[in-house]
């Protein structure tokens, strides 16, 4: 599967199938909550947080993936990510294109 933040692949023609999306909504344990909460006096980098909302973005593309392979595409293109938070200390990930089939 390709992927890729442009809305065409250089030399190919594409055939647009549809749009496709993954997403997810993450959170971190209550003693992550509270240690990072720590953190937050102090400054720095929330890195339990950036970890979650790694985890988050590679879940909510797998599942864009496999939207796309079910329409048998061969790429996505034009991706995007959004993140929101829904609670303190829970986000949510989505992640959507535009399903293709190169020609």
């Amino acid at each position: 599967m390709i992927l890729v933040n442009t809305d065409y692949i250089a030399g190919k023609e594409l055939e647009m199938l549809g749009l496709v999306k993954g997403s997810t909504i993450q959170s971190k344990n209550i003693g992550r909550d509270i240690s990072q909460g720590f953190k937050t006096l102090v400054g720095g980098e929330l890195k339990s947080y950036t970890e979650m909302m790694n985890d988050a973005r590679a879940l909510a593309t797998k599942r864009m993936v496999e939207e796309a392979e079910a329409l048998g595409a061969d790429a996505v293109v034009n991706i995007r990510y959004a993140s929101s938070a829904v609670v303190q200390g829970a986000a949510e990930v989505m992640a959507y294109g535009t399903a293709v089939k190169v020609r």
